[in-house]
């Protein structure tokens, strides 16, 4: 009898069953998701409407947001947006790096003596993007102090992030 009281609340709630999105996210992640869930949902329902948005809009300073703009943000949940659907298409969206040995692959194929490392003179041979363009892709590159890019450890930012910009 339990869980079918369980069950009915879930459904209500308008919570989709996913493939465990929380596993997607360390602990903090999902608090810091969990806190922007909260400022979204001003009439604190537990579901982000078209209210909602309208009334975060406004706060940070958007009074003439379209409708169909809103309705295109709702779309994408495919149903009621709750924190579990919030939470699924952000995962969604931050899944949309290719994986970490897909992109080692890439880099090695300019590394044809296995080092490791780029040099970071290659950059330039890029002749599709400006030297501004290059430097921006490569701040948080690490590189040595002879100029050559560290790309497993490049690899390594791009999938998971800079520790140094989250300090």
């Amino acid at each position: 009898m339990a869980s079918r009281k369980a069950s009915n609340k879930r459904q209500r709630g308008g919570q989709k069953s996913s493939s465990n999105v929380f596993s997607m996210f360390e602990q903090s992640q999902i608090q810091e998701f969990k806190e922007a869930f909260g400022c979204i949902d001003q009439d604190r329902d537990g579901v982000i409407k078209k209210q909602d948005l309208k009334e975060t809009y406004a706060q940070l300073g958007k009074l003439n947001v379209k409708e169909e703009e809103l309705d295109e943000m709702l779309n994408e949940g495919k149903g009621p947006i709750n924190f579990t659907v919030f939470l699924t298409l952000f995962g969604e969206k931050l899944s949309g790096t290719d994986p970490e040995d897909t992109i080692l692959a890439a880099f090695k194929l300019f590394d044809p003596n296995g080092t490791g490392f780029l040099s970071h003179c290659c950059k330039w041979a890029a002749d599709k993007f400006t030297a501004e363009e290059v430097d921006q892709a490569f701040a948080l590159a690490p590189i040595d102090p002879t100029g050559n890019i560290d790309y497993k450890s490049l690899c390594y930012i791009i999938t998971h992030g800079d520790e140094k910009e989250e300090s």
